[in-house]
């Protein structure tokens, strides 16, 4: 038997998680950044602050703005947005793998500031567009027109880049560039890369000195993780040399964003006086390749592909889910990830007993502890919730909103949540959570 998440009740119980919310992202700002966790995460990370800047938009505009600026101020030569931004302020050894592993400063084109050589979803340009909507006026239309020139180079550096197979998707050559770590979406592609868990016995991990070690990746997903960034590093992150890259993969997720992003960059070249049309014609065609490269239609859902094996990845994990973001989505995927996402794997409903999990939930190898091999994320729930509010299903959408913000009425602004009883897990005080609980509570149910 399992436990629902807490239902919220009337406004003063919907008052209070704003307030928590709010207070959350003050405590985690960081001069001028806000910090994942004050414990596990204590630099700055990509796409952590392109959701805080959403919810920032509702209650401190000109953070969310000072969010991007300053993640972009770390933005390489080529036009990466480094996964992670490290703050030079932090003793060494604050956080594993830290600026002494990665040596940036060591890579043709890198910041002047330590970051990783690593990249993840481009949700920004859709974050900036949603804090302006969020907060418009003359101070967030300038961020925009500064933030444009920066947005628009990260995209050519994914296109001109990451497009290895030559298909018009983007590889990511690391399970951390996906932000789902630990899927087990990458356990075939993984398996392939040698490495033996004895070597983390030279090394401290952070997260499990902060968290349980039953919740978090193992040792050998580490060492094989260490493996990858070094392969890449010792390349000088240098893109020309993928054909031999340990791991090669076409993410739904990841190239949902990407075209995500070219959406939302003709919103904004209209706003700012720019032209929206070269926007929207590359838009057409990342969907049109993600749906004719990604989409299986025996499973009725989207999956990676190893592009050094040349075949999809069997597991049916939520990323499958997340091309719904595209409002140029065919009806046919639409309507077949629609199935997907309420039938019993997922359990999305216009009222949920249970929240959204990361991956299928009858699976032999679902775990509901350990990571994004099962849990609840709010981040990945409320990407589902835009795609299935851009395709006509406001009442799936409004069932997995009232579960998400019945999941931190119940536990706090955890970093994710049992994904049947709802208990938190991971971080406290988790960053995204708090934004994208503003962003939920500022909808109408």
């Amino acid at each position: 038997m399992t436990a629902a998440p807490a239902r919220t009740g009337g406004p003063a119980d919907l008052a209070g998680l704003r307030r928590l919310a709010a207070a959350t992202l003050d405590a985690n700002w960081e001069h001028d950044h806000t910090v994942p966790s004050r414990t596990l995460y204590p630099h700055q990370w990509s796409w952590d602050s392109a959701f805080i800047a959403i919810g920032l938009a509702h209650v401190r505009p000109e953070r969310a703005w000072q969010e991007l600026a300053s993640l972009f101020r770390a933005q390489w030569a080529d036009g990466r947005v480094p996964h992670i931004v490290f703050n030079p302020a932090l003793r060494v050894g604050a956080y594993f793998p830290g600026p002494e592993l990665w040596r940036s400063a060591d890579a043709q084109g890198s910041p002047a500031v330590h970051t990783s050589g690593l990249v993840q979803p481009p949700v920004h340009a859709l974050a900036a567009l949603l804090a302006y909507r969020r907060a418009p006026g003359q101070a967030g239309l300038a961020a925009l027109h500064r933030l444009y020139p920066a947005l628009v180079a990260q995209q050519r550096y994914l296109a001109d880049h990451r497009d290895v197979a030559g298909d018009g998707l983007i590889c990511v050559v690391h399970p951390w560039e996906s932000g789902l770590d630990n899927s087990p979406a990458w356990d075939e592609p993984m398996a392939a890369v040698p490495a033996e868990a004895a070597v983390m016995r030279a090394y401290r991990r952070h997260d499990t000195a902060h968290a349980d070690a039953a919740h978090r990746p193992t040792d050998l997903d580490y060492a094989r993780y260490l493996a990858i960034v070094a392969a890449y590093r010792d390349h000088g992150y240098a893109d020309r040399a993928l054909a031999d890259h340990p791991f090669l993969v076409e993410c739904p997720l990841f190239n949902a964003a990407f075209g995500a992003a070219e959406h939302a960059l003709a919103e904004i070249a209209a706003l700012i006086g720019a032209d929206p049309e070269p926007h929207r014609v590359r838009a057409g065609r990342i969907t049109e390749a993600l749906v004719r490269r990604l989409y299986d239609p025996v499973n009725g859902t989207f999956q990676p592909r190893d592009v050094r094996a040349g075949r999809l990845l069997g597991a049916r994990t939520v990323l499958g889910l997340t091309p719904l973001i595209l409002p140029d989505l065919p009806a046919r995927q639409v309507d077949a990830l629609v199935v997907e996402a309420r039938s019993a794997r997922f359990g999305v409903a216009a009222r949920m007993d249970r929240p959204l999990p990361s991956h299928d939930r009858t699976a032999p190898d679902f775990e509901p502890l350990r990571y994004w091999r099962g849990p609840s994320w709010l981040n990945i729930g409320w990407l589902v919730r835009r795609g299935l509010l851009a395709h006509g299903h406001p009442a799936l959408a409004s069932g997995l909103r009232r579960s998400m913000i019945g999941l931190v009425a119940g536990a706090g602004c955890h970093e994710y949540f049992h994904p049947d009883t709802g208990a938190g897990l991971g971080s406290p005080a988790f960053g995204w959570t708090a934004a994208l609980l503003l962003d939920l509570l500022a909808d109408e149910p």
